[in-house]
C-alpha cells in the first residue's frame, strides 16, 4: 500500500511541477511607440438593410408563430400537421392575400 502511494507520488511531483512550465506563454506585449504609423483597418461594413421581401417575410413569420401559438394544444393535435408543415400552409395563405 505504502509502495503505491510513493510511486504516485513520484510520478505525480514532477506533473505538478511542470504544469507552470508547460503552461501557455503570454502574448508579447505591443511596443508603445511605433517608428511608422500602420495602417488603419477598413471600417467595417454596416449592416445592409432588408430588402422588401425579407421585411414582408419575416411579417408572414411572424403573423403564422403568433396564430400558431394562440392555437390550444387540442386543436393542434386535432389539425394533425406540426410547426413546419404549418408554416407553409400560413405562408401560402398569407401570400394569397397579399397578390
Amino acid at each position: 500500500m505504502f509502495a503505491r502511494f510513493l510511486a504516485i507520488a513520484a510520478f505525480a511531483v514532477p506533473l505538478a511541477l511542470a504544469q507552470p512550465v508547460l503552461a501557455k506563454d503570454p502574448p508579447p506585449a505591443k511596443p508603445t511607440e511605433t517608428p511608422m504609423a500602420a495602417p488603419a483597418a477598413p471600417a467595417a461594413k454596416p449592416d445592409a438593410a432588408p430588402s422588401a421581401g425579407q421585411m414582408a417575410a419575416r411579417q408572414r413569420q411572424k403573423t403564422c408563430g403568433a396564430q400558431w401559438r394562440a392555437l390550444a394544444d387540442a386543436e393542434k393535435v386535432s389539425q394533425g400537421p406540426k410547426w413546419p408543415q404549418y408554416w407553409s400552409k400560413c405562408n401560402k395563405r398569407l401570400k394569397g392575400e397579399k397578390a
